[in-house]
């Protein structure tokens, strides 16, 4: 569940970057393509921990 739950946080920050950066720049921009990058990049990390975390949980009941 925590694992879930950062993914889900880390995506709602993600989404508040993205709208505040399209409301402050609405025109294409690099620096907003490159921050806008870089937040979706961390929603990427927390969610290869969190299938990290569900492999440790179950691939020992599998196996």
């Amino acid at each position: 569940m925590l694992a879930i739950g950062l993914v889900m946080g880390i995506e709602g920050v993600n989404t508040s970057i993205e709208k505040m950066a399209d409301f402050i720049h609405p025109d294409h921009n690099d620096k907003i393509g490159l921050i806008k990058d870089v937040s979706a990049g961390a929603v990427f990390i927390a969610a290869l921990i969190a299938v990290v975390v569900g492999m440790i949980i179950y691939l020992p009941k599998i196996l």
